[in-house]
Parts: structure tokens; C-alpha cells; sequence
């Protein structure tokens, strides 16, 4: 393939959650789409509406959109069409959240909970929160539901419980109230981000994509990447990296950049299991990518008070170092197999991706822009979609002969694409917000932070620890936007308690409920690397759990080092940035079993010690992780050399410790 003639097609797989509609549905589907979108535009143009309209027709939308898309249940039969008991469902979310639609003024200056609820407001409440569970079990399984449900029946019978757990009790009207006609439950902070910052955001991404964008990351990952020993696996932790910032799903972007990126990767000496899960890893990261970091930084913004620009400057060193660890694994193990680059024939040339694709990087610089200029998220997203359009127009009339990606007829498209791409964010933020509620209305979440820090005896470790434990469990069975949220209500509390800073606890959560999606038994990324791998799901779950091993020292990191999130002098986000560096590169050698070379048992003991005593910041610590991972290199210098035959039938691996 010349890299003249190299183009690029990525294709996106259909939601397997899906139904399968023709006809005058698909056409109601699709008009619902756009006005959803159109309604988001018409308020980050004009501004929002007040809280309780703006989160109530945000969500309406969305849910009605849901019960519409998804099948009851990923096994039904019946995907061609919309079922009687979804019209009954259709029913419940237009009565019950069109009330609140309807009455959102006089919901926000009544007095809640002195003003007790009407029978036609209770009824519309819980049904309200009932149809609302219903679509959350169907876009993200039963385990958010039942997580939901256990935090109902903890408001109602709570009170019966013994010692830290019990609460005062509250009766039927006073939960629903709370919960549905109040902007402490479902309409609550992460329905408000939900309703503007993160749809504007995704949209964003919708219109990057229809602009051929996604084809300009990969070529310039593959231009650059695919030379050096793994070049195919190092493209997608590249490519994905940049993907997954713009979709904020590690599913979706393993299922679009790898439908590219697995194929080259099997073809170049991997196993299928390992591409499936390089892909997987990659991708997961991609939500921590600065500076748009998916959806749920938006919402830690809101959380702590802490300006967004902030948030996701803080979050640059520590992806840094998630995407270091990961490159390095895959380099060794490249090295290890004896695999080489790419021939250059078969990689697109750089100048040329660079002048056919770089104006996709100006609305990137745009957000950024706008966002130090002082602009909102809302509006930045919105500026940054107008660039998108008006480069590429632009570019399409400057370059006669050449068709644009992005037409005029294409904004239909985009607009009910990005309506859809919400779909799944929207319900999530709608459900959390009852546990959030819930959390709010009892006071567990202080009780439960006393639990953590009791538990933890004052340790920082344990609570660290038990939170890491926390994150991984709930984002196992949730989106990575619905696990924080659970985080920041219950455990990031405790955590603040012990000392760490605001910012850099809810980071810690928010990264390990990211690393759960690669992390077994339920890895949900990295079985989507599966079947688009052809591989076995578990073998291949368990690799991603092996590459992304490394990055599980990262949040510790910045967690005893804030510096690594900026917090601290120069002197010492410079030198934390160095040491967590050469952690990280230490624990991906002890990972893989290789360093300048192969290592054997003592050499990988020591760059496992060496990376741990670079977890925690100070100059002692440091001082002996550089020095034990100086000895190993001394070690692997003065040991003699083994030859390994390359599969390539170049030279052997053991001579070859270049890190090209």
C-alpha cells in the first residue's frame, strides 16, 4: 500500500443494545434526535433555562429516546419493532417528567418539604423514579439498577438498621419530594452538567468524527508510530488516546479505532488476544486524555468548585504517565517477540496527513483557547463546533478538486448522532442522581466516610486502597460517568478527611473507575477488544489487566505527590513528573519481564521495589527507587547477553535493546 494511496475508512459498530427499526419508527427516532440537539443548541446559544425546565427536558428527551433505541433485554426477540409494554413505559416518562416540564416554575419556589406533595404530584414522582430505574437497567445492566433500588429501600426502611448504618426515617412523600421536586436528586449537579457542558461536548466529537477527524488521528499516529517495533500497537495507544477524549467511552473507541488498529496489529505478530487488549487499554485511557477527558470531568468541576480549564490541566501529567506505561509495556513485549516497524512503503506520509487533516487540530486549540480566555465549557463546546464546520467548509472551498467529509446535508445526521451519543450519559446522571439524593437526604455519606476512615485506622494507604477497591467493583458493572458519581457521594469524602487534596481525591476516583473497564472479571473494554480480535474474551480481559498493571501506580502517585497534579512549585511538578516517569517505565519492565533486556527473577524484583519506592514523593524515597533502578541496569549490562531469534529473521532480540 503506498502511503500516497493510504486511506483510511473506520467503521462503527452498531450497539448491539439496539433494536433494529425500519420505517416510520426509525423516522420518529431520528426527528427526536435532532430536536434534542437543536433544543441543546438553542440554549448554549441563548442561554439556559432555569435548573428544574432545562434538566427536565434534557432528561425527557433522552429517556424517550431510550425506551425508543434499547431492547428491553440484550437477548429479547422482538428488535424490529416497539412492544405494547414500551408504550406503557413511553407513558410513565411523558406523564411523569412532562409534569415536572410543565410545573418547573412553580416546582422552584415552592418550599419542598414544608409543602407537602399533592396525590397527583406523589403519583407523578414515583413513577417518575420508577420508569427512570426501568431505563437505566436497559442501557447499562442490572447491576446500576440494583444499586439504585438497594438506595430506595435504604431511604424508606433505613431507619430500622442498626448503629452507623440507620437514619432518622423519612415517609414516602418526603423521598419523593426530595428526589424528583428538588435539585438534589435526579435534576440534581450531574443532571445540570449532563443537560449542557457534556451534550455540547459530545457533539462536539459527533461533528469531529462526520469531519474525517478520527481518520486524521490515526494516520498521524500511524505516520509517526508505525516505523518503530510495534508500530501497529503504538499507533492505537496513540489514536485511541486522542479518540477517547473526544468519545468519552472506552467501549466506543475500542470499537472504532480498533476495527483499524487490531487488524494491523494481528497482521505485524501479535496474538489476537494481546491486540484486542492493547486496544483496550488504550482506549480506557483516553477519558483521562486532557483537554476534554470524555464527560466526567465536567462533572468533578461542578463537584469541587474548581474551575474545568484546572481540572483538566491537573489531569496532563497523570495521563502522561498512563500513556507512558502502557507504551513502554508494549514495546517490550514487542521486543521480546523480536517485531519490527512497518515497511515505509506500507505507513501514509506525515507531511501529507499533516496538510490534508491539520485543520482538525484548530478547533482542539480552540477549546483551549476559549476556555483560557475565560468562556464557559458551554460555550467553548459550542465555539469549538462552529470552527469544526468552518475550517472544514473553508477548506473544501480553498482546495478546488478535493470533496469535503462534512456537507451541508450532513448536519441532520450529525445532529441525531449526537443526540444519541448522549443517550447513555444523560440516564446515567439522571439515575446516580437518587443515590446522590438519597446520600444527601439520610447523611450516609458521612457515616460511610467514618466507616473508611475506621476501616483505614488513619491510614492513607488503606483508604486509598479501599477506595481503589471501590472504584474498580462499581466500574465493573457502570459507565465510567455513573461510577465516579457513586465515588464523590460516598468515598471521596473520607478521603479528603485523611488529607489529601480536593482535586487530586476525586481524580483517584475518577482514574480507577476508568481502569476498571480492562480490569476482571468484568472488563468490558477489553472484551469489546475481544470480539473485534476474534479472541478469547477472559485471555484477553487478562492481558489488559497485565498492560494497564503499570498504570495502576499512577493515581498513588499523584495521590502522596500532588505535585503531579500541579499542586506545588516548579521545582517540584518538574522533578515528581521525572521520578513518576521512570516509576512507571520500572514497573512496565517488571510487568513484562524485560528491561534493556530480558530480566530474570532478582532483576525484576528490583524494578518492582525500585517503582514502588517512587510511588511516594520526598527525597529519600526517590533517592533509592533511582539508585535500585540504577543496579538493574548495571546488572543488565554486565550480565552476558542471550540471542534470541527474531521473527522477523533480522537480527536477534537480545541484540537489539533500543527503545526505536
Amino acid at each position: 500500500m503506498a502511503s500516497e494511496k493510504f486511506k483510511l475508512e473506520v467503521g462503527v459498530m452498531e450497539n448491539p443494545r439496539h433494536r433494529d427499526l425500519l420505517g416510520i419508527s426509525q423516522k420518529i427516532i431520528t426527528v427526536l434526535a435532532i430536536i434534542f440537539t437543536l433544543f441543546q443548541l438553542y440554549t448554549a446559544f441563548f442561554g439556559i433555562f432555569e435548573s428544574m425546565l432545562q434538566r427536565s427536558l434534557h432528561l425527557t428527551f433522552a429517556l424517550v429516546l431510550a425506551v425508543l433505541l434499547f431492547k428491553p433485554t440484550k437477548k429479547a426477540k422482538v428488535t424490529n419493532r416497539i412492544q405494547w409494554f414500551d408504550w406503557i413505559l413511553l407513558g410513565g416518562v411523558l406523564f411523569s417528567f412532562g409534569y415536572v416540564i410543565l410545573n418547573s416554575y412553580e416546582l422552584a419556589s415552592r418550599l419542598a418539604y414544608v409543602t407537602p406533595l399533592d396525590k397527583l404530584q406523589l403519583v407523578a414522582g414515583v413513577i417518575g423514579i420508577l420508569v427512570l430505574l426501568e431505563v437505566a437497567r436497559r442501557i447499562m445492566g442490572p447491576a446500576f439498577a440494583i444499586i439504585i433500588g438497594v438506595s430506595l429501600l435504604y431511604a424508606l426502611f433505613g431507619e430500622h438498621l442498626p448503629g452507623l448504618l440507620q437514619h432518622r426515617g423519612y415517609n414516602l412523600g418526603w423521598i419523593v419530594d426530595h428526589l424528583f421536586f428538588t435539585t438534589e436528586g435526579i435534576f440534581g449537579i450531574p443532571a445540570g452538567v449532563s443537560s449542557t457542558y457534556i451534550f455540547i461536548f459530545i457533539l462536539f466529537g459527533t461533528f469531529l468524527e462526520k469531519t474525517g477527524a478520527g481518520d486524521f488521528f490515526i494516520s498521524a499516529a500511524l505516520s509517526t508510530m508505525g516505523k518503530y517495533r510495534g508500530g501497529p500497537a503504538k499507533t492505537a495507544v496513540v489514536a485511541s488516546g486522542f479518540m477517547g477524549m473526544l468519545s468519552g467511552s472506552a467501549v466506543a473507541n475500542v470499537v472504532t479505532t480498533g476495527a483499524f488498529t487490531i487488524p494491523l496489529m494481528k497482521k505485524l505478530g501479535y496474538e489476537k488476544h494481546f491486540a484486542g487488549a492493547v486496544e483496550a487499554v488504550a482506549s480506557s485511557g483516553g477519558q483521562f486524555m486532557p483537554p476534554i477527558m470524555g464527560a466526567a470531568a465536567f462533572i468533578i468541576a461542578e463537584f469541587t468548585g474548581i474551575p474545568y480549564l484546572k481540572v483538566a490541566a491537573a489531569a496532563v501529567i497523570p495521563a502522561l504517565l498512563y500513556y507512558t506505561s502502557v507504551g513502554f509495556m508494549v514495546h517490550f513485549e514487542a521486543v521480546k517477540l523480536g517485531l519490527e516497524g512497518m515497511p515505509k512503503s506500507q505507513l501514509p506520509n506525515f507531511k501529507k496527513v499533516m496538510k490534508a487533516g491539520f485543520h482538525y487540530l484548530i478547533p482542539v486549540v480552540a477549546i483551549i483557547y476559549f476556555l483560557i480566555k475565560g468562556y464557559s465549557p458551554l460555550k467553548a463546546g459550542l465555539y469549538a463546533i462552529i470552527t469544526v464546520v468552518a475550517v472544514t467548509v473553508l477548506k473544501s472551498i480553498l482546495i478546488r478538486g478535493e470533496s469535503s467529509r462534512f456537507v451541508w446535508g450532513d448536519f441532520p445526521e450529525a445532529f441525531e448522532q449526537g443526540a444519541k451519543n448522549v443517550i447513555e450519559v444523560a440516564v446515567a446522571c439522571g439515575a446516580a442522581g437518587i443515590i446522590i439524593g438519597v446520600v444527601s437526604l439520610t447523611g450516609i455519606g458521612l457515616r460511610f466516610s467514618s466507616i473508611i476512615i475506621a476501616l483505614a485506622g488513619g491510614s492513607k494507604i488503606l483508604g486509598l486502597f479501599f477506595t481503589m477497591l471501590t472504584a474498580i467493583i462499581l466500574g465493573m458493572g457502570l459507565p465510567t460517568v455513573a461510577a465516579y458519581i457513586i465515588q464523590a457521594a460516598l468515598i471521596v469524602p473520607a478521603l479528603v478527611g485523611m488529607g489529601l487534596p480536593l482535586l487530586a481525591a476525586h481524580l483517584f476516583a475518577f482514574y480507577f473507575a476508568i481502569i476498571s473497564a480492562v480490569t476482571p472479571p468484568v472488563a468490558l473494554a477489553a472484551y469489546a477488544g475481544a470480539g473485534v480480535a476474534g479472541s478469547d474474551p477472559s485471555k484477553t480481559a487478562w492481558t489488559a489487566f497485565r498492560l494497564a498493571i503499570a498504570a495502576f501506580i499512577v493515581p498513588y502517585m499523584f495521590a502522596f505527590g500532588p505535585a503531579l497534579i500541579l499542586i506545588g512549585t516548579p521545582a517540584k511538578i518538574a522533578l515528581g513528573t521525572i521520578t513518576a516517569l521512570l516509576g512507571v517505565v520500572a514497573l512496565a519492565g517488571a510487568a513484562e519481564a524485560w528491561f534493556l533486556k530480558k530480566t530474570n527473577l532478582l532483576e525484576r524484583t528490583l524494578l518492582f521495589a525500585g517503582a514502588l519506592s517512587l510511588i511516594k514523593s520526598g527525597w529519600l524515597t526517590d533517592i533509592a527507587g533511582v539508585i535500585i533502578i540504577a543496579i538493574v541496569i548495571f546488572l543488565q549490562k554486565a550480565r552476558k547477553e542471550k540471542h534470541f531469534p527474531s521473527s522477523s529473521g533480522g537480527e536477534s532480540v537480545g541484540r537489539r535493546t533500543d527503545f526505536n
